[in-house]
């Protein structure tokens, strides 16, 4: 499936309806690629939180960052997974299933609400692919992340 010159996708649109901007894909911050295809699936290298190169938020959710921020931030990762995921396909319209989520959260030690952080990726790939961004999920609470970014983000995603 692919779009004509000057035609804009169903998820681009979708996007566009939601006030998302889809971002270049974040450049890797050592020796790994964003994604890569595996016959019909995408998968997706841990994506931070970054918008325009810089962390909104750092540290630990529950102490440093509030759960409702972090739930955002882990929003912001699935559209920077997205944004990944088009970089290796060209069209996110060609995306049939968001098939796995995996989140991980840097908790305080006290901290154990992380599968509603990582609702916030869940639930904004449903509003963007409906049906196809409902998937499997695990939400993992660590001690630390790259650069100190409170959430992490990473996706499988098969297409045609």
């Amino acid at each position: 499936m692919t779009v004509p010159d000057g035609a804009v996708s169903a998820v681009e649109a979708r996007l566009e309806e939601l006030g998302i901007v889809l971002p270049a894909v974040v450049p890797p911050l050592a020796s790994y690629v964003p994604a890569v295809i595996s016959g019909n699936h995408v998968y997706t290298s841990g994506q931070l939180p970054l918008i325009n190169g810089k962390l909104p938020a750092s540290g630990k959710v529950g102490a440093d960052v509030d759960p409702e921020t972090a739930q955002q931030l882990a929003g912001t990762c699935a559209v920077n997974a997205l944004a990944a995921v088009k970089a290796q396909i060209g069209d996110l319209d060609r995306i049939t299933r968001i098939v796995k989520v995996t989140g991980f959260v840097a908790s305080d030690p006290s901290f154990t609400g992380q599968p509603a952080v990582i609702n916030g990726a869940s639930e904004l790939l449903g509003k963007i692919l409906g049906e196809a961004g409902t998937h499997a999920r695990s939400a993992v609470g660590v001690a630390v992340l790259p650069l100190d970014a409170p959430v992490e983000i990473e996706i499988i995603a098969e297409f045609i």
